[in-house]
């Protein structure tokens, strides 16, 4: 399977920011302790797909929100 870059721009920037602020939120611990590994999850993960341009579920569901170039 090869990996595409199916992430725009602002998309990437807006993971990379939510998966910071989660993961801020889960070290901290402003959540009680089972949101908080909760929070932490999804931060990795969000900061993850948004690092590498790649969200399997965009690819699973035929989503891209990259601009097609000719």
């Amino acid at each position: 399977m090869k990996i595409q870059v199916n992430e725009g721009p602002i998309d990437r920037v807006v993971r990379v920011a939510a998966g910071v602020a989660l993961l801020a939120i889960a070290l901290v611990g402003v959540v009680a302790s089972p949101l908080s590994w909760v929070a932490g999850a999804v931060g990795v993960i969000l900061v993850a797909t948004g690092v590498t341009g790649f969200c399997p579920l965009y690819s699973l569901f035929g989503v891209s929100t990259r601009r097609v170039t000719r």
